[in-house]
């Protein structure tokens, strides 16, 4: 019964959101499209131009902001490259360059240092989140772990100015990420976005200019 109450909970809650309504009506894949819009607009990250990976990109949502924020090519194109990876799969978005697959393993990095062409990322992104059993110490590890991927991407991928924004938890190990992430880069912020629900712990490390960038 306690969880059947607490589906109808979320369900009321997720109907309701603001963010869902307001996803729907402007053609985002998901409300997340909005805690990187404001990150975004605060920070300044997505500039006509750039290369940005997006890691744990399905649905898409960010992608198709970012592809929004580059749009206004002749011909309607972007100014810029967007690449978008996941081990799971997603529809197609216009000039956003799709890879599924796991980026440790070997043939989606031929595929991602093929469309890169020798360039390096300006910007990466992972909203990447693991399965949450509720045990903290677990939980903790799971996120540091795709945290790490991250930032391992990040040294091999982008350019020493470029930014990476992941998304943590606040809560057992967020302070040992905040400093993993001042040990890789020069400046580093915690943001909060109004669309990250107020009951959740999920918060945003951006990391700007790499120390140790890895050719």
């Amino acid at each position: 019964m306690a969880k059947n109450k607490l589906n109808k909970n979320w369900l009321h809650d997720h109907i309701n959101d603001p963010y869902v309504k307001l996803a729907q009506k402007e053609g985002y894949r998901a409300r997340a499209a909005y805690k990187l819009k404001e990150i975004d607009e605060e920070e300044r990250l997505i500039k006509p131009g750039q290369v940005i990976v997006d890691l744990g990109c399905t649905p898409g949502s960010w992608c198709q902001y970012v592809r929004n924020k580059l749009a206004g090519a002749e011909g309607g194109g972007i100014h810029g490259t967007i690449i978008g990876l996941d081990i799971l799969p997603m529809d197609p978005i216009a000039d956003v360059h799709y890879i599924q697959g796991d980026f440790r393993e070997d043939e989606p990095v031929r595929q991602l240092e093929a469309v890169l062409d020798g360039r390096k990322a300006d910007l990466v992104l992972s909203d990447m989140a693991p399965n949450l059993s509720g045990v903290a110490i677990a939980d903790a590890a799971r996120v540091e772990y795709l945290i790490d991927l991250a930032i391992d991407f990040a040294q091999l991928h982008m350019k020493p100015g470029g930014s990476l924004l992941v998304k943590c938890f606040n809560g057992t190990g967020y302070n040992e990420l905040v400093h993993k992430f001042r040990a890789e880069f020069k400046t580093v912020m915690s943001k909060k976005p109004k669309a990250s629900r107020d009951k959740s712990s999920e918060i945003f490390l951006l990391g700007k200019i790499l120390k140790n960038p890895r050719s």
